[in-house]
């Protein structure tokens, strides 16, 4: 069923102005959290106590809201109703697929991980991810738009490079999936949905600005600005792995030399300590250095200086208001903030320096979570009566 329908009414009619005042109150609830009492509706959207109550009384009949008794009418809890719709959220990794439903707000009520072929190919990823959001959704809502997060630069909704998923490349996978779901698709560069949940609900919640570097096979960034995600020209900002910190240095999958994910991706790291010490995970790595040994500590520091030195460039050239790691490296945690807040302040300008370095506080989710936040957020409620 379409939730995109809108009835027209004519500008200042009537049918108009309860339209919008009806839309008001529900972008606070979409928007803020769980629930809210009728008088904070009231203060929140200039509306008369009045008007607030005979428009949840509509958006209840219509239902898209639910109110529940409290301390009289004006203390009743109203919040979205799951009958409302949902939304999903799906991220493909290098070797992992995570699904989510979710509700408007935003909110995630259930999710499921699997691991997958590392070359894994697009239409059977595609087909179990779908049948993932067919067992997770519930019966009683529909799921009306799902966001999808790619580890790859995307184009128009066509997935370009064949680095991290050869299965995908040259793909309009916005389109395929969106036959295979049956239901609107959001495409986007998984870094990308994890700056988003970080700036929406995570480390950088609160700040009109910042950038997210998500580290695990690969490199990959996510600039939100103003508290909007930014894209460039044809979608592809924030390919930060591939600037050049020294063209004679390691060869780097794409084909150039000293790009910074040759110094700090997880491949990169382990393959400097490989012989060199017993861990075969970067987890024991991670432990390996806590315990006080010296070749997986300085894999780690260099690894940290390094990104230290691609982020100070981005802090003299778009002054986020904090700098956000994610992605495997994260869980490194103190061992790597402490090199990259060196590197930064050994390149960047000294008016920019001090910019926060900071952990995700979303680990491995939160491409997914903005997934679910996207979707959400791309999600437009009909007010015309139920069928």
């Amino acid at each position: 069923m379409s939730h995109s329908r809108r009835r027209s009414h004519a500008p200042g009619s009537h049918a108009s102005l309860r339209n919008a005042n009806q839309r008001r109150v529900l972008d606070v609830l979409r928007a803020g959290k769980a629930d809210y009492t009728q008088a904070e509706l009231a203060r929140l959207t200039g509306l008369a106590p009045a008007t607030i109550s005979n428009i949840v009384r509509d958006l209840t009949a219509l239902r898209l809201v639910q109110a529940d008794a409290g301390s009289g009418r004006r203390g009743s809890s109203v919040r979205l109703s799951h009958e409302s719709g949902l939304v999903a959220g799906v991220d493909f990794g290098h070797s992992h697929l995570g699904v989510a439903i979710g509700t408007l707000t935003g909110e995630i009520v259930a999710e499921e991980r699997h691991l997958l072929r590392p070359a894994h190919a697009y239409d059977g990823s595609l087909a179990l991810a779908a049948s993932l959001i067919a067992e997770l959704a519930p019966d009683h809502a529909p799921v009306m738009r799902v966001a999808m997060g790619l580890p790859a630069p995307i184009a128009g909704g066509v997935v370009r490079g064949p680095h991290i998923l050869p299965g995908w490349h040259g793909t309009e996978a916005r389109d395929r999936a969106a036959e295979i779901f049956g239901i609107p698709v959001e495409l986007e560069n998984d870094a990308n949905l994890g700056a988003l949940a970080e700036h929406r609900r995570g480390a950088a919640q609160g700040r009109r600005s910042s950038f997210f570097i998500k580290i695990s096979s690969g490199v990959g960034a996510g600039i939100v600005h103003d508290d909007q995600l930014f894209h460039g020209a044809i979608g592809t900002a924030g390919e930060l792995g591939h600037i050049t910190l020294n063209e004679t240095g390691p060869l780097c999958r794409c084909g150039g030399r000293g790009c910074l994910e040759a110094y700090t991706s997880i491949n990169s790291i382990m393959a400097r300590t490989e012989g060199r010490v017993s861990a075969t995970t970067f987890d024991e790595l991670i432990a390996a250095a806590r315990a006080g040994e010296v070749v997986p500590r300085g894999a780690i520091e260099d690894a940290g200086l390094h990104l230290g030195w691609g982020l100070a460039g981005v802090v003299n050239l778009i002054n986020p208001e904090v700098l956000v790691i994610g992605g495997d490296i994260a869980r490194a945690g103190d061992l790597l903030l402490e090199s990259v807040a060196m590197g930064v302040r050994r390149h960047a300008l000294d008016v920019v320096a001090q910019t926060p370095v900071v952990i995700g506080a979303l680990a491995d989710r939160a491409s997914l979570v903005g997934a679910v936040l996207l979707a959400a957020e791309r999600t437009e409620l009909s007010l015309d009566p139920p069928v």
